[in-house]
C-alpha cells in the first residue's frame, strides 16, 4: 500500500497536467431573436397615427406613423402617474398624504374637479380624480406635491421620459394642455405614449383607478365619470388614458387584458371621439385575435453537468429568465422545447456562468434562445483536496 501511495504522489502532477490539457472553451451560444413586428397593413386604422404594443414582452404588433410627433393632450398624464406612483413605492410620497391645492392648481382650466386654492384631498382622491376625471386641477397638485413644483416636475418628466428611452418626447406642463404659448413645444410620439403606457403598467395598484367606470369624492359630493369609454364597454379593459384638445384632436392610449395577455392601442390625433374608441378596439380585437403569451415549462429539473475538479461533482442549470413568449396563434399548439448542454465543464465555475441554452420552436421557426446558466459558484478543489480525493480512491480501490 504504501509504495502505490508514494507512485501515486509521482504520478500526481502528470494527472493535474492531464486534467489541465483536457479542459475545453465554451461553445459560442446563439443569443435570442429579435421577433419582427407585423405589417402595418394588417389592420385599418383612420387615425393619423396609431401603435399596438405587447406589454409583456414591448414587441410591436403594428405601427402607423408611430414616430411622428404630435401633441398629446391629457395623455401626457401618464407620465404624470406614472412619476406619482414611482415616488410612492420609492417612500418619497405616501398613499396616508393629504395634498394641498396651490392657487396654480386651482386655477388651471380644462377638465377639474374645482379645487380651492387651499382645498386638502387624500392621496387617493386626487389619484382618483386624475385618472378617471382626467382633472388638471389635481394633477398640479399632485405635481407639486412630488416634486415642490409643476416647474421641477416637468423636468422630472422630461428625465424619466430619456430613461425609458422617449427619444421623440418633450414635456413643458404636467396635464398636456395647450394654454401656455410654449404648449406647441409639448410633443410626443404614439412609441413614446406606448413605452411610458407600458411602465406605467408595471405599477400594478394604477389598475385599481384605471378600471374605475363611475366613483366619487369629498364624501360623494363630486362625482366622477371615467373618459375612457372602452372601460366600460369593451372587454377586458384595463385602462388607461384619454385626451383631447383642438390641437392635439382625440387620443388615447388604450390598455386590455386577455387570456393572460395585455396589449397597449395608442392612437393620437383621431377626428372624432368615436373614431379614437374604434381604432383602439380594432388594434386590440386584431392583436388578441391573432397573437397569444406563451410560458416555456421551464419548472423541469434539467440534468446535471459533470464539473470537473469542482468540490460540487455536479452543476444543475437553471433558464436565465422565464419570462413569457410571444407567439401567432397559428404556432401555439405546435410550441416545442429542446435543450443543449455542455457536456462536462471545469472548476471553478462562477455562478450566473452560460452553460447552454433552452431552444423554444414552433415548425422550423426558432422563438426564443433562453439561456441556462449555473445557479450557483462551484469552487476548483486546492492542491491538497485533489491529493486527498486521490488518496481516498486509491484506498478504496485497495
Amino acid at each position: 500500500m504504501l509504495r502505490r501511495i508514494v507512485s501515486l504522489l509521482l504520478l500526481l502532477p502528470a494527472c493535474l497536467t492531464g486534467f489541465l490539457a483536457s479542459r475545453r472553451e465554451s461553445p459560442r451560444l446563439p443569443a435570442a431573436p429579435t421577433p419582427a413586428a407585423a405589417e402595418t397593413d394588417a389592420v385599418q386604422v383612420k387615425a393619423p397615427s396609431a401603435i399596438l404594443m405587447d406589454a409583456a414582452t414591448g414587441t410591436v404588433l403594428f405601427e402607423k406613423n408611430a414616430d411622428e410627433r404630435r401633441e398629446p393632450a391629457s395623455v401626457t398624464k401618464i407620465m404624470t402617474l406614472l412619476l406619482v406612483m414611482e415616488a410612492l413605492e420609492e417612500g418619497r410620497i405616501s398613499m396616508e398624504d393629504e395634498v394641498t391645492a396651490s392657487q396654480a392648481a386651482a386655477e388651471k382650466g380644462g377638465s377639474q374637479i374645482y379645487l380651492e386654492e387651499g382645498e386638502r384631498l387624500s392621496m387617493d382622491e386626487m389619484l382618483k380624480s386624475v385618472v378617471v376625471s382626467s382633472a388638471n386641477d389635481c394633477a398640479t397638485a399632485l405635481a407639486e406635491h412630488v416634486a415642490g413644483s409643476e416647474t421641477a416636475f416637468v423636468a422630472m418628466m422630461n428625465r424619466r421620459a430619456a430613461e425609458l428611452g422617449m427619444t421623440n418626447t418633450h414635456f413643458v406642463n404636467c396635464t398636456g394642455l395647450d394654454d401656455q404659448p410654449e404648449a406647441r413645444e409639448h410633443l410626443t410620439t404614439a412609441r413614446d405614449v406606448a413605452i411610458m403606457s407600458r411602465e406605467l403598467l408595471r405599477h400594478d395598484r394604477i389598475r385599481d383607478y384605471t378600471t374605475i367606470w363611475m366613483d366619487t369624492v369629498r364624501d360623494g359630493q363630486f362625482g366622477l365619470s371615467n373618459t375612457n369609454k372602452l372601460i366600460r364597454f369593451y372587454e377586458g379593459a384595463t385602462g388607461l388614458k384619454t385626451g383631447y384638445t383642438s390641437t392635439a384632436g382625440h387620443c388615447l392610449s388604450a390598455t386590455a387584458r386577455r387570456e393572460g395577455m395585455e396589449l397597449i392601442a395608442v392612437i393620437l390625433g383621431g377626428a372624432t371621439s368615436t373614431e379614437r374608441f374604434s381604432d383602439a378596439k380594432a388594434l386590440l380585437n386584431w392583436g388578441f385575435a391573432n397573437y397569444a403569451l406563451v410560458t416555456p415549462d421551464l419548472d423541469v429539473t434539467f440534468d446535471p453537468i459533470p464539473v470537473k475538479l469542482g468540490r460540487e461533482k455536479t452543476l444543475v442549470p437553471v433558464p436565465v429568465s422565464r419570462a413569457p413568449i410571444l407567439i401567432s396563434k397559428s404556432l401555439q399548439s405546435a410550441v416545442r422545447r429542446t435543450v443543449e448542454l455542455e457536456p462536462e465543464l471545469e472548476a471553478p465555475v462562477e455562478r450566473g456562468r452560460q452553460v447552454g441554452v433552452l431552444r423554444v420552436t414552433a415548425g422550423n421557426q426558432e422563438l426564443k434562445t433562453i439561456p441556462l446558466v449555473a445557479s450557483a459558484p462551484v469552487p476548483r478543489l486546492s492542491y491538497g483536496e485533489i491529493l486527498l480525493e486521490l488518496l481516498k480512491k486509491v484506498c478504496m480501490d485497495g
